[in-house]
């Protein structure tokens, strides 16, 4: 065995032992006769081992999941759930020191120093990425701006103030702040800022390059989430060649069978835990798609690092038999120009047939134009999401501003299908 993979199985024996205090764990794992830590002599071994999904974290809800006493327990975080409780999870005081570690490793990858203004528009409270961000930055030593989401005007005002060189925040907030920049006359170079932070949903790179252009920024995507830890997880470095992923977490990638995927293989990202005290998570499902890889980058990082998530299994829409993920329909949109990056996906049943129509909108050059001229615009915009997806949709070209901006997470989907 070679040294790494010596002190990696070190560090899973100890995640192992750890989730054997969890009466929860500890039945699941009775079933394949893991009673101890030392049950696991090789990566295969922990490779037999049972999945954890958001299903288990909800029959166990709030504080099933514990492996530490209340009383060291310092701080709870919760991801909204879309049906019935949020995931609850757990830090202790080693946990948010961690944390706030890691973020910061990852900033400096970036190029970020002691040096920057760092304005976090991430959400704070019980949603992870204000709060991560928020502590890394700081053990950076950055200047940090607690600012939160929303209150747009007001982001602006402060990042021209306070010289902000770093943004932190989701891309489709990003990209509003653009537009909102462009609307209020303030000029490009009026302001400091060099880069930007963005996560918490997937995004391609189109909308990279959009946000870099429209912001005179170099965008870094970041990646995480509550149940693994929050952002952090893995992060870009200079090089942009993918995202490094903290040697706190052992990352696997698997087919839809659950069995495992070589390297350089789509599949779905499952992520254990390692060093957590409070909330250690086993094998845990992210539902997110995205590739491996092990080696050394030119930055000086030895480990794994993964592409960018390019969809989540739970964002994907089944129409006609077809698998549809919004990251293809704006892949799509934004390889055609006269058109925003802004879009919302409206699903119908007809009869026995689903009808995805793919609402766009034009930018302000374009709806000006004349009617054959937006016509040509639609037709093309349509065939280059059929060509990517494979299946017949109709576009409606809506007018500029029409579709809801999201201060956090966007919302790309109206399935009403549903209810």
């Amino acid at each position: 065995m070679k040294q790494e993979e010596k002190w990696l199985l070190q560090g899973l024996q100890k995640t192992v032992a750890r989730v054997l205090t969890i009466p929860y764990y500890q039945e699941r794992l009775a079933d394949i006769e893991i009673k101890q830590a030392g049950d696991i002599q090789s990566l295969e071994d922990f490779q037999r081992l049972p999945l954890t999904s958001k299903e288990d974290l909800r029959l166990n809800y709030p504080f099933g999941l514990f492996a530490e006493p209340q009383e060291k327990i310092v701080r709870l975080h919760a991801s909204s759930g879309t049906t019935g409780k949020p995931t609850v999870v757990g830090y202790t005081q080693h946990d948010i020191e961690l944390w706030a570690d890691i973020v910061a490793d990852g900033l400096r990858r970036a190029g970020i120093s002691n040096q920057d203004v760092i304005q976090i528009a991430y959400g704070y409270g019980l949603f992870t990425g204000g709060m991560g961000l928020h502590y890394g930055s700081e053990v950076l030593g950055a200047l940090t701006v607690p600012i939160s989401g929303g209150n747009t005007q007001r982001q602006l005002m402060l990042m021209q103030d306070f010289g902000t060189t770093v943004l932190a925040c989701t891309p489709s907030y990003a990209l509003f702040l653009a537009e909102s920049l462009e609307e209020t006359g303030i000029a490009r170079n009026e302001l400091r800022l060099r880069k930007g932070v963005f996560g918490a949903e997937p995004w391609t790179e189109g909308m990279r390059e959009e946000i870099e252009q429209r912001l005179g920024i170099e965008a870094y995507d970041i990646y995480g989430l509550s149940e693994i830890m929050g952002p952090g997880v893995s992060m870009e470095c200079s090089e942009h060649q993918g995202l490094h992923i903290d040697e706190h977490f052992y990352p696997e990638i698997l087919d839809a069978e659950g069995k495992p995927c070589p390297e350089g293989v789509k599949g779905e990202l499952v992520i254990t835990s390692i060093d957590k005290e409070a909330f250690p998570v086993l094998r845990y499902r992210t539902k997110d798609l995205t590739t491996l890889r092990y080696g050394k980058c030119s930055c000086g990082h030895t480990g794994w690092t993964m592409d960018r998530v390019s969809a989540r299994v739970d964002d994907m829409l089944i129409i006609r038999g077809v698998n549809v993920f919004p990251s293809q329909i704006e892949e799509a949109i934004l390889s055609v120009g006269g058109v925003e990056p802004h879009y919302m996906l409206v699903v119908e049943r007809v009869g026995s047939l689903d009808q995805l129509e793919v609402q766009v909108e034009v930018n302000s050059r374009s709806f000006v134009d004349e009617v054959r001229e937006l016509e040509a615009l639609q037709s093309r915009v349509q065939r280059r999401i059929e060509e990517i997806t494979g299946i017949s949709v109709r576009v409606r070209l809506v007018e500029p501003k029409s579709i809801p901006r999201s201060e956090g997470k966007a919302k790309r989907v109206l399935d009403k299908r549903k209810g």
